[in-house]
C-alpha cells in the first residue's frame, strides 16, 4: 500500500502545471512560448476607432492567462495609439491602476518603425477578484501586439511572467 502511494506522488510530480513549448502564429511573424495547449480564435476589435480583426492565442494554467493578440493595422502611423488603446481597454476590464510603466520608440532602415509599452497593472475584476495584469504591448510597421498574463495576484509568479513575455520574438 505505501508503494502505491509512493507511486502515485511520484507520478504527480512528473506532471507540471507548466509545460513550456513554443508556438508559432499561422497569422502573424511571431513565435512565443505558452505553458499548455492554447487555443486561438479571432475576433473583431474597436482600436480607438479603428475597427480591425484580432487573433488571439492563449493558454491558462488555474486562473492565470497567458495570451498573445495580433492584428494588422491599415496603417503604420497609426500602430502606437493601437498600443495606447489596447493597454488602456485591458487595465479597464479589471478596473486596473498602473503600477509600473516603460515605453520604447525606433525607427531603423531594416525595421521600419517599432514601438513598444511595458506595463504592470493590478484591480478587480467585475465579480470582485483581484488580478494582476503584465501587458508587454509592440507595434512594428503595420503589424500590433499584446502579450499579456492575468490573473490572481497571489498565483502569478514573475518567473513565469518573464519566462512567457520574454519569449516573444517577431519574425
Amino acid at each position: 500500500m505505501l508503494l502505491c502511494a509512493g507511486t502515485v506522488l511520484l507520478l504527480a510530480a512528473c506532471s507540471p502545471k507548466f509545460n513550456w513549448r513554443e508556438v508559432r502564429s499561422k497569422d502573424a511573424p511571431y513565435s512565443i512560448l505558452l505553458p499548455t495547449k492554447p487555443s486561438t480564435f479571432a475576433r473583431p476589435v474597436d482600436l480607438d476607432g479603428t475597427v480591425l480583426t484580432m487573433t488571439m492565442t492563449a493558454s491558462k494554467v488555474d486562473d492565470t492567462v497567458f495570451a498573445v493578440g495580433s492584428a494588422t493595422m491599415p496603417d503604420a502611423a497609426k500602430a502606437q495609439a493601437a498600443l495606447i488603446a489596447m493597454k488602456t481597454a485591458l487595465v479597464k476590464n479589471i478596473n486596473g491602476t498602473v503600477r509600473s510603466e516603460k515605453s520604447t520608440a525606433a525607427a531603423s532602415s531594416s525595421q521600419g518603425l517599432s514601438s513598444s509599452i511595458d506595463i504592470e497593472a493590478v484591480g478587480k475584476t467585475p465579480a470582485g477578484k483581484e488580478e494582476i495584469l503584465f501587458g508587454h504591448f509592440v507595434s512594428k510597421d503595420k503589424e500590433i501586439y499584446q502579450v499579456i498574463v492575468m490573473g490572481p495576484e497571489k498565483q502569478v509568479t514573475r518567473e513565469n511572467v518573464d519566462t512567457f513575455i520574454t519569449s516573444f520574438k517577431h519574425d
